[in-house]
């Protein structure tokens, strides 16, 4: 496995495409109310990349069809817009992607829309939570199977349980790089390469309520879980910088 080591020069370019990607779900986060559709928040989000000089990343990219993932309720990501209209009390899952100057960032945020259940709302704040637990937690030295063992006992403490299946990535001149990195752990976590200062990766919990087991909708892309609960999703770009995880994925 080849784990890039980024010089702080290139840790600026990935941290502009990232910021990018926080502008855009930003903007995404502001218009999405009640009636409005999710191809119309991804012409939102389309429009405003491209109004900064990039790419929408995951446009075409293993063939998916639009500029944006929206995962509304039980689909947890890679959620196609479509001419939904968005209802009082739905969650909906914004995961964006972006390309400036052949470097790329990604991240994603889940929220409410108008008032939404209680249940909802802890669904939501421990992929939150489960993430800034992560970033807390990572040093160099520190192995990509602990940080997975660290996420998985977070969101198992919690009472939900990750999504399998499906992980966070490293990222740089592509949008999936080495390593992965899943949300839960199958196998001795006192393995394989450690953390080091100018690696740079995306940590993204996808939780469930009940199972962690996934199944794909009719439309190829659409992940729910088998419970047919909601499910929540959070990400975010990272570099490890002076012995800290520096979030790029912010305005």
């Amino acid at each position: 496995m080849s784990i890039p080591i980024r010089n702080l020069k290139e840790i600026e370019s990935l941290r502009y495409s990232s910021s990018i990607v926080a502008k855009a779900l930003n903007k995404v986060r502001a218009s999405a109310k009640v009636g409005i559709t999710l191809e119309e928040l991804d012409l939102i989000a389309n429009d405003f990349i491209i109004s900064c000089n990039a790419k929408p990343s995951f446009k075409g990219l293993y063939g998916f069809p639009k500029s944006i993932c929206l995962s509304v309720n039980q689909v947890i990501i890679h959620g196609i817009p479509s001419s939904y209209k968005l209802q009082n009390g739905d969650i909906l899952g914004v995961d964006i992607g972006v390309e400036c100057n052949g470097w790329y960032g990604d991240a994603a945020i889940t929220f409410g829309i108008g008032e939404i259940s209680k249940e909802d709302e802890k669904l939501i704040q421990c992929s939150k939570d489960a993430l800034l637990y992560a970033i807390d937690n990572i040093r160099p030295g520190l192995r990509f199977k602990q940080l997975s063992f660290l996420i998985q006992d977070f969101i198992l403490s919690n009472g939900y349980t990750p999504l399998r299946g499906f992980c966070g990535h490293g990222i740089g001149r592509r949008p999936h790089e080495e390593p992965e990195i899943p949300n839960y752990i199958d196998t001795d976590p006192i393995q394989g390469p450690k953390i080091k200062n100018g690696m740079v990766f995306c940590i993204e919990p996808m939780i469930c309520n009940r199972s962690g087991n996934y199944k794909i909708l009719k439309d190829n892309w659409s992940v729910v879980s088998e419970d047919g609960l909601n499910g929540s999703h959070y990400e975010h770009t990272i570099a490890i910088i002076d012995n800290r995880a520096i979030i790029l994925s912010e305005e």
